[in-house]
């Protein structure tokens, strides 16, 4: 018998954290190799990031639920309000709890890492940090989720990219460099992977429900060459950054995970029974992790 302890967790799906660690781990190598990491800046960049991960984890749970892409014939893994494990009040205390500790932890960090005489910046910050919270509650939650609007992958680019990437490496070096958006961007892109696998998987019952993912506009076989772009794309980005940075051979490190990247596209590529693509998401997921952490030790 499943305890509640088991279903909150299932619930809050660990598999996908290191999904949303991948773009604070690059920043930080990305800070290092500019001699400027700070430990603990790291670690409140990381808690952060896991309340917010886990906000929107329990957020697309009940979102999904409510507007009904959740239900019988869904094939991904069973779901918490959908199923009755976890009364959907119940799911939205937990995310208000999610979204207080998100903002408290966001709070530390820019307090810590620019003090009062950077107010401009904390207040940049804690727009960032608000929007972060809205993108993660209103994926598929609330009365106009942008997730079913299709737009889900240009937020997981911009929070799992561009946002977690660059802000962590601004955190600890306050200086911006823009060739950081080339890093910052292979990282959203392969986050973006995650997502368009999940939503490859999910196209009927997504169909169904109103929620017009990629997959869903693309179909099927379109939305299979668009995987094969958004790895190529990522792989394209680090190669460019390390072109325009090259002082070490060292830095094609990351290389290393190509033939990983190959693989795991052939198996979207080629699998056509919708259960069988859950696997491909966690594997994609930690080639993420390890992609940015070849990466990072490059650039050290």
């Amino acid at each position: 018998m499943t305890t509640p302890t088991q279903v909150w967790i299932a619930a809050a799906r660990p598999r996908t954290l290191p999904l949303a660690l991948a773009c604070i781990i690059l920043g930080s190598f990305l800070a290092a190799a500019d001699q400027s990491f700070h430990f603990w800046i790291t670690f409140l960049c990381v808690t952060t990031a896991i309340f917010l991960q886990i906000l929107s984890n329990l957020a697309n749970d009940y979102g999904d639920s409510v507007h009904g892409a959740d239900h019988s014939e869904r094939v991904g893994p069973q779901r918490a309000v959908q199923s009755g494990a976890i009364a959907a009040a119940t799911m939205k205390r937990a995310m208000g709890l999610m979204a207080g500790l998100a903002g408290l932890s966001g709070l530390a960090l820019v307090w810590l890492a620019l003090g009062v005489q950077g107010i401009v910046w904390i207040a940049v910050f804690v727009g960032l940090g608000a929007a972060a919270i809205w993108a993660a509650i209103n994926y598929t939650a609330g009365s106009r989720p942008y997730g079913y609007a299709g737009l889900g992958d240009l937020f997981v680019l911009i929070f799992f990219g561009w946002v977690g990437t660059m802000g962590t490496y601004f955190l600890q070096t306050q200086t911006l460099n823009w060739l950081v958006m080339l890093p910052a961007t292979s990282c959203g892109l392969l986050a973006v992977g995650v997502l368009n696998i999940n939503n490859i998987r999910d196209i009927d019952s997504d169909r169904q429900a109103g929620k017009f993912s990629i997959p869903v506009r693309l179909g099927r076989d379109k939305a299979r060459v668009y995987h094969w772009l958004l790895l190529g794309g990522a792989v394209a980005a680090a190669t460019l950054y390390v072109l325009l940075t090259y002082h070490s051979p060292w830095q094609f490190l990351f290389l290393l995970t190509v033939p990983l990247l190959i693989r795991n596209a052939l198996a979207v590529q080629h699998t056509h029974e919708s259960p069988k693509l859950n696997p491909l998401l966690p594997q994609l997921s930690f080639i993420t992790l390890a992609f940015v952490i070849t990466f990072g030790l490059g650039q050290l």
